[in-house]
């Protein structure tokens, strides 16, 4: 049976992997390997793969604090109170990192030219497993919710959406002028611009057959299994429009921008979960 990790171990894991994080934010290039066999050497005969646990689980974390997480390493949700302490610890004492972060999140962004537009299109990340009440996470405290939600100010930058959105435009030119559906391709609105962002999607575009494609658009410069926010109004539209509703969903943007797309009823194809509520005098 596999010894409990000791806080020395948990505090060096954390400590590296925040040091990646920080070469992220920075644009630095880094092995992830080379990280993980130096870390090994102070860990007590620990395998590569309960390091890349350990890692797994420091991305859940950070989601859940409102940050974002180290490209490559999927967020896994059953962990011990003792690794989140330790990281909820180490990012007080890194107000650097999250300075860069703050940074990041607000920058203003351009749309990328690519090359082969249509090679950006990638499948949907598997799933990762969610949160849940049987979790190995021992604690009776509530977990502590960030004083500052830094993926949702980047779901607010007004530049990078627009980005994603004339990213996702003019993905969609080129899929349907590859289909030699050129005045199909001609149609294509950019809604959230020409009608604002009531309609429940950004982008009204078309299947090869004719018929309407409509598209909403979250966009982060961050990995494919960072959460993004959605109205009440997308929720209902995808409701009413199941069959035309696409959520393209446009990650890595300020590096190398890829789009996964999923269709239908938003609720069918993520887990939703409440941030907030309105409340009115009864």
């Amino acid at each position: 049976m596999a010894q409990d990790w000791t806080r020395e171990e948990v505090e060096g894991t954390v400590t590296d992997y925040l040091a990646m994080l920080s070469a992220e934010a920075t644009g630095q290039q880094y092995s992830k390997t080379e990280h993980r066999r130096s870390l090994r050497k102070s860990l007590n005969n620990r395998s590569d793969g309960a390091i890349e646990r350990k890692h797994h689980n420091i991305s859940a974390i950070l989601i859940e604090m409102g940050l974002p997480y180290v490209d490559g390493y999927k967020p896994l949700h059953n962990y011990q109170q003792l690794l989140f302490d330790v990281v909820d610890d180490r990012l007080r004492d890194n107000p650097q990192l999250i300075a860069m972060v703050a940074e990041e999140v607000q920058r203003p962004a351009e749309t990328p030219i690519v090359h082969d537009i249509l090679t950006a299109l990638v499948e949907p990340p598997k799933s990762s497993n969610r949160p849940n009440p049987n979790s190995t996470r021992v604690t009776e405290q509530p977990i502590p919710r960030p004083q500052i939600n830094y993926l949702a100010i980047e779901a607010a930058n007004r530049s990078l959406g627009r980005a994603g959105e004339e990213f996702v435009v003019r993905f969609e030119v080129a899929r349907l002028t590859a289909a030699r559906q050129e005045r199909l391709a001609a149609q294509i609105e950019h809604v959230a611009v020409t009608r604002g962002d009531g309609e429940g999607y950004d982008v009204l575009s078309y299947e090869t057959t004719g018929q309407q494609r409509l598209i909403e658009v979250k966009t982060t410069a961050y990995g494919p299994q960072t959460p993004f926010f959605v109205t009440r109004n997308e929720l209902r539209v995808s409701h009413d429009r199941e069959a035309e509703y696409h959520l393209y969903s446009v990650f890595g943007f300020r590096k190398t921008p890829r789009i996964f797309q999923n269709r239908g009823r938003i609720d069918e194809q993520f887990v939703l979960a409440a941030e907030q509520y309105l409340a009115r005098p009864r």
